[in-house]
């Protein structure tokens, strides 16, 4: 697991309180939002837009088509995260 991926998943159950669960229970590819998945809901996804914008400078916005594509899961956040920052 990469660097980001555990900071990710460790900032995810921070920001959710996910406190029963810890990073190593989460994969690259489980499903945020999802039933099968961590099951956050959409004030879950403006908590975490939040903090990914305070945390990492990365911002997205309601209206553009490729957000729900971001937030799918941390490796999609990750690669986000790499693309807007490629030199961290």
């Amino acid at each position: 697991m990469s660097d980001l991926h555990h900071e990710l998943k460790a900032f995810i159950i921070e920001t959710m309180n996910l406190e029963d669960l810890s990073p190593a229970d989460i994969s690259d590819d489980t499903p945020l939002f999802a039933e099968n998945g961590l099951g956050l809901d959409s004030i879950d996804a403006l908590e975490l837009v939040l903090g990914l914008k305070k945390k990492y400078g990365v911002v997205l916005e309601a209206s553009n088509e490729h957000t729900r594509e971001h937030l799918r899961s941390v490796g999609s956040l990750a690669a986000l995260i790499r693309e807007l920052s490629p030199n961290d």
